[in-house]
């Protein structure tokens, strides 16, 4: 999901610090080619990036349709289709050169072997929280340091050690998240950002499903 002034990219981590990596030259390319263009110097991104563990079964599938609606709740368009720079677009009608989602592979994390199910639920998903009205913000998804069952965030925190001494985790429809003490982002995307803690940094296991913000 691209919109005007940030991006949600959910990442299927392979291990190591691929996702650090690939997010350093995504905002670098970008940032230089910006610069080059307009003949500017100086920061193009505001913050780094934040990384959200998602456990990958019910859950992933929250954490993909709270993505499609995006500018559902920004209110610039009433249904994700309408979006152009959405993955919503790309998974209901998979372009056939240059596509950027690998359908195979996120329709396994979904629980589906074959893909025209996965897009078929995917879209039942989408039009299921339209109907039902839930579009509103909700932090879990790209301020969490995890979301999922208490067993997946319980690890997690574990595998943090030391860095999760004073993170919470709390408990809300049906998922457990792994949270920052106090207001520790600033969600309303306003003229003043607070920069993103660098304790986020952990290399997340092949099992898990990030979603980078």
């Amino acid at each position: 999901m691209v919109t005007s002034n940030h991006v949600h990219l959910l990442v299927k981590d392979t291990g190591g610090d691929v996702i650090a990596q690939s997010m350093q030259l995504i905002a670098g390319r970008t940032a230089q080619e910006y610069n080059e263009r307009k003949d500017r110097h100086g920061a193009f991104w505001e913050d780094r990036y934040h990384a959200s563990a998602i456990e990958a079964d019910e859950h992933l599938h929250r954490c993909l349709v709270y993505i499609d609606l995006n500018m559902v709740r920004a209110r610039a368009v009433s249904h994700p289709g309408d979006w152009e720079q959405s993955g919503y677009r790309e998974i209901q009608k998979a372009p056939k050169r240059y596509a950027i989602i690998d359908l195979a592979i996120l329709s396994g994390l979904n629980g589906f072997t074959d893909v025209r199910d996965f897009q078929t639920a995917h879209r039942r998903w989408v039009e299921q929280t339209l109907e039902s009205g839930h579009t509103v913000h909700d932090d879990r998804w790209s301020e969490a340091v995890a979301v999922g069952s208490l067993a997946f965030v319980a690890n997690v925190k574990g595998e943090l050690g030391s860095k999760a001494l004073h993170r919470t985790v709390e408990h809300r429809d049906g998922a457990y998240a792994l949270r920052e003490p106090g207001d520790a982002y600033n969600g309303d995307f306003g003229t003043q950002s607070d920069p993103l803690r660098l304790e986020n940094t952990f290399f997340w296991n092949e099992k898990v499903a990030a979603s980078d913000t």
